[in-house]
Formats: structure tokens, sequence, C-alpha cells
């Protein structure tokens, strides 16, 4: 539950805090005294849309601290932890306190533990703690789709597990769809594509070019063509390193007398030897120098057919390169590439055949899987409209009738992820009237008491431990209103309600009154913010029902709302 609500620098608040208890607590206050704006605190907190214009008009910023009590285990307080906030636990629970402040331009900060951290998770963490409703509540009760996930709601667990899976498997049958449309809507481009990719392909496979290839096909092609030359040049050479008939020194030649001298000189002086060593290694390298040039000169051969040959081969990578390069390189990359693409079309067919066989296995789940959802809501409405039917006749109501029509589509393009259902909440508010759907014809006052038995109903079901009304009881008064004091007070049995009301006998039912008053400056302080008791309790309740604070009359009917409170309480 929400123990303490501090506010600073909020609209006509200086500076108020607002303690709260478990069971009913009852705000009220005169007219521009600051009442909801413990509500737009309360919302700031729980991540509500930030403006300057929240900020009070002499201040910087506005700052709000709530203060909650959560029972042990759960989630939330390891979702503040998780992000770096701390918690405190005793004997009574685990303490957590989320802050916000707003400046004057509008930009806020969200504090969860002491911790910074943004603001949606602030409304992530108190989703499941309070449960708001205002008068904007009423307003979207004409929406079917509220009205939708209020039957949801009171459905509970077994129909969200079917939900689940229902939307899940629609999810996929949609992903599924688009798949298959987007290959269908390409197949005809890329088909087009791939007989251009095919020819490619089967040009460069009957070349078979390799890398580097073009390169050692000019080198040949120039030993071919310049055979000759090439003959007389190693010719030479290797007359030069072994001698020959032309009576000329050859370097082995030479070589081999100045090993000679070198011997001779060794025999006068040791130390030469090593040079006479390193000579004949020098000798042994130039005779296999020798026998490779000999090797080579042997291996060339004027064969014109084989440069014929070579230059075909040079011809066709060429044109390769020309086609796809420029390089031989390029070629090769564009080859693989092709060959890529074309089996992604050929697999297109394949993939599109697994689609059609996935969505029409998926289509079948999802139309058991949306009467199951139909099914589980049709259960839950007959119920769920009985109790609302109950609480309204209990509220003032006496012939009202509530009832739930459900009309489902079998159209598959229709359905959402909240299944393939339209409800609508028809209200027969007295006998002889037609049922009307709740968006045509409801009145204020009907809606109010409406959303207040939905939400009593729907309190049996939940979990949420606290509820928060902004003037739930607007459009209605007398006895309709006693009634209404009384639900609150049966609703805050089993959770913590918050009503910010103007009705003294909704006023009367609280286990907790809590005044907002204005000082003679007009601004709302900390001494403004009071639990009154007794006298005091007595005297708020004779303002409001006749403004006229010491009015014996009005202290004696004051009284009387008290009593009858009181009565209902030790009752239950």
């Amino acid at each position: 539950m929400i123990e303490e609500l501090h506010l600073r620098s909020l609209g006509v608040i200086d500076e108020a805090t607002i303690r709260l208890g478990p069971g009913l607590t009852v705000v009220t206050g005169e007219t521009g005294a600051g009442k909801t704006m413990l509500l737009t605190g309360l919302s700031l907190v729980m991540g509500g849309r930030a403006e300057g214009s929240m900020v009070r008009g002499s201040a910087d910023r506005a700052d709000v601290d709530g203060q909650w009590l959560i029972a042990e285990g759960t989630a939330v307080a390891a979702a503040v932890e998780e992000l770096g906030g701390a918690v405190d636990r005793s004997d009574e629970g685990i303490q957590v306190i989320l802050g916000r402040t707003v400046s004057g331009t509008g930009r806020s900060k969200a504090f969860a533990g002491g911790r910074s951290v943004p603001a949606s998770a602030l409304a992530e963490l108190t989703a499941g703690l309070v449960t708001v409703h205002g008068q904007s509540d009423q307003l979207q009760l004409k929406d079917t789709r509220n009205q939708r996930a209020l039957l949801d709601r009171f459905a509970g667990q077994e129909l969200t597990e079917v939900l689940v899976d229902f939307s899940a498997a629609l999810a996929r049958l949609r992903q599924a769809e688009r798949e298959r449309d987007e290959l269908l809507a390409q197949r005809q481009e890329r088909e087009r594509e791939a007989v251009l990719l095919r020819h490619g392909i089967e040009e460069i496979a009957a070349v078979q070019p390799e890398s580097g290839e073009d390169a050692s096909l000019k080198q040949q092609a120039s030993a071919l063509a310049n055979v000759t030359d090439l003959l007389e040049a190693m010719g030479s050479a290797h007359q030069s390193l072994t001698g020959g008939d032309g009576g000329l020194d050859s370097a082995l030649d030479l070589l081999v007398k100045a090993s000679r001298d070198l011997d001779r000189a060794a025999g006068f002086d040791a130390s030469v030897r090593p040079l006479q060593d390193s000579l004949g290694r020098v000798m042994d390298e130039l005779s296999v120098l020798a026998g490779e040039v000999a090797h080579y000169a042997a291996t060339l051969d004027a064969d014109p057919a084989r440069l014929a040959e070579v230059e075909e081969r040079r011809r066709q990578v060429n044109e390769l390169m020309r086609r796809y390069g420029p390089r031989l390189d390029d070629v090769l990359e564009w080859w693989k590439n092709a060959e890529e693409s074309v089996s992604q079309v050929d697999g297109a067919h394949e993939r599109l055949a697994a689609l059609d066989e996935e969505i029409s296995l998926l289509t079948d789940r999802v139309r058991a899987g949306a009467l199951e959802v139909t099914a589980k809501r049709t259960s839950a409405a007959s119920t769920f409209a009985t109790r609302i039917t109950d609480e309204l006749q209990e509220l003032a109501m006496p012939d009202a009738q509530v009832t739930i029509d459900i009309e489902s589509t079998d159209d598959l393009a229709a359905m959402t992820v909240h299944g393939a259902d339209t409800v609508t909440m028809l209200l027969t508010p007295h006998s002889g009237s037609d049922p009307r759907p709740l968006g045509s014809g409801a009145s204020g006052g009907e809606l109010s008491r409406l959303m207040l038995a939905i939400e009593v109903v729907l309190a049996g079901v939940g979990t949420t431990p606290t509820f928060v009304f902004d003037e739930v009881d607007a459009g209605i008064g007398g006895r309709v209103a006693v009634e209404v004091g009384r639900r609150l007070a049966r609703l805050a049995r089993t959770a913590q309600v918050i009503v910010v009301t103007h009705l003294p006998q909704v006023a009367a039912f609280g286990d907790s009154h809590v005044v907002v008053t204005k000082d003679s400056a007009g601004q709302v302080t900390s001494s403004s913010v009071v639990t009154v008791e007794g006298p005091d309790r007595v005297k708020e309740l004779v303002r409001m029902l006749s403004g006229l604070e010491d009015s014996e009359s009005g202290a004696r009917h004051a009284t009387e709302l008290l009593q009858l409170a009181e009565s209902e309480r030790s009752a239950n």
C-alpha cells in the first residue's frame, strides 16, 4: 500500500505530506484547495506525463516522493534493486521510495530507491500496485476496447494464457504471410536476374579461370614469342659461366685459377685458408647455376601451336575480365556471388512451399485459438455481467441490468492480438427500457456507478493492492451517494482505497479522513493537509453538507452519517 505522499511546489501546493493507511481514506476540501494535485503527484511518481505548468509559479521545480510498503517476495522490490536502487526491509514488509522532479521547462527526472531511472521504469514498477480511476475513465468505459480489457481482467489467468498462445500464433502467421508476399513480389524480377546470372556463370565456368592466371599466361606468351632470342641469350650465359669454343676464359676458369693462387698463398700464410674455402663455395654455386641455365635452355622449344594455345587462353581470360572484371579476382568474386544469388532464387521455390505449409498450419492454429478465446470470454461474460448487475442494484439502480455482447469474426485479417471478438457492454438502466451500449446514452451518474460496480467486482478476482478514485461520485447524490460510500467501504476490506470526494455521504464511510485547505495567501502548506477525527471530522462533513460549519442540524446529519458508516463496519 501507499504509506505517504510528499509534494513540494506542485500547483497550488507549496509543501504538503499526506499519510495514508489501510482501508478507505477519503480526501476532501474546498474547490481549488488542491485535492486533485495529490492525484497529480501520484500520477507523476507512477510515471505519468510531466508538464512545466505543474510547477508552482515561484519555484524552479516541483518534487514528489511516494513511499510504498509492499509484501516480501513482491517483484517490485527485486526490480528496484535490479535498477540499482535501495529498499528498506523490516518485519512489516519492504519499504520502497519512488520520486519525480519536474522543472519549469517540463523536463523531469525519475528516481527509484534513490537511483535515477527512466520515467517509464516508474510506470512499470507501479503498474501492479495502483489502479487509478477518474472521470476520464468513465469516458474510456464507453470504448469497446476498454470494455474488452475489463472482461479479460475478470476472466483472469486462464484466458490470459490462451491469449498469449493465440497472439504468438497470430504474430508468426502475419510474419510468414509477409515473407511469402515479399518472395512472390520479388520472384519475377529475381528470376529475370537469375537468367542473366546463369549466362555469366556458364561463360566463366566454361573457361574455369584461376587466380593469378592472367599474369602467368602473359609470361608464357612472352617466352614462346621470343624463344629464338631466349635460346641465344641463355646459350651465351652458359658459355660465359662454363667456357666454350670462343677461347675466352669462362667465369669458372677464372675461379679455378684464383683457387690455385689462393692455395699457393695459403702455403705461406695459413690465415688465407678461409678465403680459399669461401671461393670453393662460390665455385659450387656457380656450377649449380650453370646447370639450371642449361636446364632452362633445354626446355625452350619453338612451338607455334603452343603459342597459339596460350594466346587463345589469354583472349578468353581477358574477355571475362572485360565483362566481369576489371581484374581476374573480380571475375572470380562475381562468379561466386552469382552462384549464391542463383542458389537463393532456386531455393525460393522450396521456401515458398515451406511457407505455404506453415501458413496453412498456423491458420488452423489461429482459428482454433480464436474460438478458445471466444469461449473463455463468453463463459466469463455471463458471470461478470451478473455480478455487475448485482452491484448496480445495490447502488440504487434496482432495475438495472448489464449484459455483455460478444461478436466474433472468422476473417483472419480482422483478428488482432486480442482475438476475434468485439466486446460490447449493454446497460438497461430501468425496467421497460431497451439495452443500450455504454457509448450511447449512459449518463455521467450511471457511468460513475457502473465504473464503481465493475471495480468492486474486479477487486474480488484481482490482486491490485491500492485503488484510487478521483470524484468517482460525480453526478450523483442523496441515497445513491450513501450506497457509493458503502460500496467503497466494502472494497476497502480487501484493498487500500483512496477517494477524492465532494460528497459527505461518501466521506462518512472513510476509515481515515484527510482534509486539504488553503491558507490566507492561497497556498497549501504542510499544515494544510490534516487528518481529522471526532468534532473536526463532523465539522468538515457539516461544511460539505451545507457550507455552514456551525449548523446544529448539519452536525446532527453529519453525526448520523458517521454512525451509519460505523454500523456498516461493525456489521461486517
